[in-house]
């Protein structure tokens, strides 16, 4: 259902997601629409930095020594998100500035990083306004965790990503079954609300809501 939703002053920050170049340049890792959701997160960037909001970055750098089935490349490195490879840093459309943190994570979900806990309690964050790449993997990892947390999180939909449209939209109407305290919205929406202002809002007070089809599931996502 959708209901109004007023953001509580001085305790929401923005969380980006593993937004890395890989994501638009290598080829066996490209996000669909890539462009397009890095140009969202940078005007929920700019309005955050406007507002005075704390901003968290997330970048994703694999450590494959404790994953024996993990995908690796001809130099048995990762084969995604390795340290120093060309792509594994933030775009740069949405560099962090001096004094915005970066949480580098080993793991899909940035709770598996001590730093993110930390620095939400040092801030007295009650809602984590969630963006990035992808929307299945990292993000549910993480939106899934916070809730677990007592976390209130806004998942800003058009602000998420993934390999496809399908895994995109039904990762959201997964995530948006179980997002409870929290709600989901789209770009527009989550502006207003770093900017003080109200916005209707997508919220459930009871378990999975959305019984979606392969059918449905796109009019479904739209709606929320």
């Amino acid at each position: 259902m959708h209901e109004p939703l007023i953001l509580p002053p001085g305790k929401a920050a923005l969380l980006l997601i593993d937004m890395q170049e890989e994501h638009r340049i290598d080829g066996r890792y490209l996000v669909d629409g890539y462009d397009a959701v890095a140009a969202h997160c940078a005007r929920l960037l700019a309005a955050a930095r406007t507002a005075g909001m704390t901003v968290l970055h997330s970048i994703y750098l694999v450590e494959t020594a404790a994953r024996p089935f993990h995908p690796v490349g001809a130099n048995g490195r990762s084969a995604f998100s390795d340290a120093g490879a060309p792509g594994s840093e933030i775009s740069p459309e949405l560099a962090p500035l001096p004094g915005e943190q970066v949480i580098v994570k080993r793991d899909a979900s940035c709770f598996t990083a001590s730093e993110l806990d930390a620095a939400i309690t040092s801030a007295g964050i009650e809602w984590l306004i969630v963006t990035g790449c992808w929307s299945e993997a990292c993000v549910a990892a993480t939106v899934k965790d916070g809730v677990e947390r007592g976390m209130r999180i806004l998942l800003v939909k058009d602000a998420c990503g993934s390999g496809s449209r399908a895994m995109h939209e039904t990762a959201v109407l997964n995530m948006a079954n179980r997002i409870y305290g929290g709600a989901v919205a789209d770009t527009a929406r989550a502006l207003a609300l770093i900017g003080g202002g109200s916005a209707q809002v997508w919220r459930t007070d009871r378990p999975v809501p959305i019984r979606f089809t392969y059918d449905s599931a796109s009019a479904e996502y739209a709606a929320l």
